[in-house]
C-alpha cells in the first residue's frame, strides 16, 4: 500500500484568553470547508521544510514570522479498500510572531494542484472555532491553552 505523508499547521496568535487560530476557505468554493494550512510532503523533502513551504504557499506567511511550538500529533488514516492509499498526518503547532491583518486573501503559487487558487485567510478565536474540514481539528485539544 502507498503511504502519502502530510503536514498540518495549527498557527496561533495572541495569549491564552485571546488565542486565535489561522484558518482559510477556498474563494468561490465553500464546499471545501474551513481548513488550516497543510499538504503533501514532496519526495525527499524534510518534514519541517514541507510544513513551512505549505504554510507560505497557502497563507503567504514566511517561515521567519513563525515559531515552532512543537509537534502535536501523528496519525495514520487507513483506507476502506486494501488497494487505497494510507495517509500519514503530522500536525504541528506554530506561533505567529509577525503583525498580520485579521483577514486577507492569498493566491497560491506552487507546482501542485492548488496553483492559482485563492485562499481567504482569517484568525478565529479558539473558543469560537467551527468544525474543520476533513477532520483537521482532530488534534486541536493538544494546543496548550
Amino acid at each position: 500500500m502507498e503511504v502519502k505523508r502530510k503536514v498540518l499547521a495549527y498557527i496561533t496568535k495572541g495569549v491564552q484568553d485571546n488565542l486565535k487560530l489561522l484558518v482559510f476557505e477556498h474563494k468561490g468554493n465553500p464546499e471545501a470547508g474551513i481548513q488550516v494550512p497543510g499538504g503533501t510532503i514532496e519526495e525527499d523533502e524534510l518534514l519541517i521544510d514541507a510544513l513551512y513551504r505549505e504554510v507560505e504557499e497557502e497563507t503567504g506567511i514566511p517561515r521567519e514570522r513563525l515559531e515552532l511550538v512543537g509537534k502535536l500529533h501523528k496519525k495514520n488514516h487507513y483506507p476502506k479498500n486494501q488497494n487505497d492509499v494510507i495517509y500519514e498526518r503530522n500536525i504541528f503547532h506554530l506561533a505567529y510572531t509577525g503583525s498580520q491583518e485579521e483577514a486577507w486573501e492569498n493566491c497560491v503559487h506552487s507546482d501542485g494542484k492548488d496553483d492559482g487558487l485563492i485562499f481567504c485567510c482569517r484568525w478565529i478565536p479558539m473558543d469560537q472555532l467551527p468544525s474543520l474540514a476533513r477532520r483537521q481539528d482532530e488534534a486541536i485539544d493538544f494546543i496548550d491553552l
